[in-house]
């Protein structure tokens, strides 16, 4: 099998037809390209696993195209409540308690009792209102491996494994949800993302807690994660021989000249346009046979958290 890719502007009756049989789709959203099936379908949550080769202990997040879709799959607090209507459809994903009769295939769960939540922009958001189901619809890489920001990176990893690859350019964000759980009035951000912690404390008016480990409650909380094939080198000051250089803003590190190849997440030291292009570049240097990946120091305030946080678990130690 070798992956269809049509523009999303003809996609839609076709990749209605294939998620309707059960299959699954690649589809843009505005943070990175997710592999899309019918959360309500066991077959199809179990062909989003088998396509990423993903950890069964790992859950999904559930995509929703309407609040009235989402209430009938997780049960609201008030502060619950008044996120998704400051940042719905957009880049935040709410962890919320699962309604008994939410549908949700208990694969796609892993047997939690909450659910993952996010109302996508764009096509996603056009198709799951014309499907009248929810969508898991996880990052359309390979598990563990760099998520898939175009539809030419998402055909290269899995287009021998999915019938569909919707194209719908470059994704706008560059990074996965903000992932946040309400719990007796704290906020915990469990992953860092494309909204900034910042700005989600400005709208709740409390401090976010960071998760401090322990079980895995939502997507993206496993250590090592993001990987490419080479070694990843966070916060240098200066580049080894043989290395390529992932670097940002205006100064470069030392022996920046050596490096096989650099690629500069923004010249000008934007985090947004870090963030967009983050994943893209770790492929396009990966790309280049380096056994290292050199990573200049990225600022830790607003989306700096969210990148930082991919890349710490880019480097991490394979498992």
């Amino acid at each position: 099998m070798t992956a269809e890719i049509i523009p999303a502007g003809d996609a839609m009756e076709r990749a209605i037809s294939l998620l309707e049989a059960g299959e699954v789709v690649a589809i843009p959203t505005e943070t990175v390209y997710g592999l899309a099936g019918d959360a309500t379908t066991g077959v199809a949550v179990a062909k989003i696993y088998e396509a990423k080769g993903r950890p069964r202990f790992n859950p999904l997040i559930a995509h929703v195209a309407s609040m009235d879709m989402a209430r009938r799959i997780g049960r609201f607090d008030p502060l619950s409540l008044k996120l998704a209507e400051a940042f719905w459809p957009g880049p935040l994903t709410l962890v919320l308690p699962l309604q008994p009769a939410a549908g949700i295939h208990p694969l796609a769960t892993t047997g939690l009792d909450t659910i993952a939540l996010r109302m996508p922009r764009g096509f996603g958001g056009e198709l799951i209102a014309r499907l009248g189901r929810p969508l898991a619809a996880p990052s359309a890489n390979s598990s563990g491996r760099i998520s898939g920001t175009s539809a030419e990176a998402v055909a290269a990893d899995l287009g021998g494994r999915i019938p569909l690859v919707v194209d719908g350019g470059p994704t706008p964000v560059g990074l996965e949800s903000t992932i946040v759980k309400v719990e007796d009035g704290t906020v915990r951000l469990l992953r860092p993302g494309g909204i900034a912690a910042e700005e989600i404390e400005r709208v709740a008016g409390v401090r976010l807690a960071r998760n401090s480990g322990g079980a895995i409650q939502a997507p993206g909380m496993l250590a090592s994660h993001y990987a490419p094939g080479a070694s990843v080198r966070l916060g240098v000051d200066a580049v080894k021989a043989g290395e390529a250089l992932l670097a940002f803003g205006p100064h470069r590190a030392a022996g920046s000249e050596k490096a096989v190849a650099v690629k500069n997440l923004s010249e000008t030291g934007d985090l947004r346009e870090a963030a967009a292009n983050l994943f893209a570049f770790l492929q396009a240097l990966d790309r280049t046979g380096a056994a290292a990946i050199a990573v200049e120091p990225i600022p830790m305030q607003g989306l700096g958290e969210a990148i930082n946080d991919r890349l710490a678990r880019a480097a991490a130690p394979r498992g």
